[in-house]
């Protein structure tokens, strides 16, 4: 079942530096909402074909709250979480989250992905990036955001599609307009 967005940016990134920057544009938009809120939690999904830039966008993404160390692709282990430190901009407070990162691609059956015991990490503070969600339908919590990802002609051409799903998720699409 495929929820209705409340609102949607689209970007044509021509190059990976534009993808980069989108992905850090939203990071900077999701870190506002998490320092406001430092018990809050968002679900983002990561959807398109294979090879359209899902884990690239979320590295970018990931290292784009701080997260200085390696970000993998969950391919094998199914989740990579991230702890991560978000810097007040007036209050100099911090707060500290997790970044969840599925993959889902490996999952024959949602039921496998419930098995796992992932569903606890959907509640914690932070945010779960899910890539392949169609894999666990029906078993997944809803969805704040929807990132779709297509590639284009050249190389490192890609479509992206940011669809607000929730009012968090309209919240965070707001915030990101004020990254500089």
């Amino acid at each position: 079942m495929t929820q209705t967005p409340i609102q949607s940016i689209t970007q044509h990134c021509r190059e990976e530096a534009d993808t980069a920057q989108l992905a850090r544009a939203l990071a900077f938009g999701i870190g506002q909402f998490l320092q406001q809120d430092s018990q809050g939690h968002l679900n983002i999904s990561l959807e398109g074909d294979l090879g359209a830039g899902k884990t690239t966008f979320a590295r970018y993404l990931i290292q784009g709250m701080g997260y200085a160390g390696r970000v993998k692709s969950p391919t094998y282990t199914l989740c990579e979480p991230y702890p991560l430190v978000i810097e007040g901009k007036e209050s100099h407070q911090t707060t500290t989250v997790t970044a969840h990162h599925f993959d889902l691609y490996r999952i024959r059956d949602p039921l496998e992905w419930q098995e796992a015991g992932f569903a606890e990490y959907f509640d914690a503070p932070g945010f779960c990036l899910i890539e392949w969600p169609e894999k666990a339908e029906g078993s997944l919590p809803a969805l704040d955001m929807q990132i779709q990802l297509s590639a284009g002609k050249q190389e490192s051409e890609r479509y992206i599609k940011l669809n607000a799903l929730s009012e968090q998720g309209v919240t965070v699409l707001k915030k990101q307009d004020d990254w500089q």
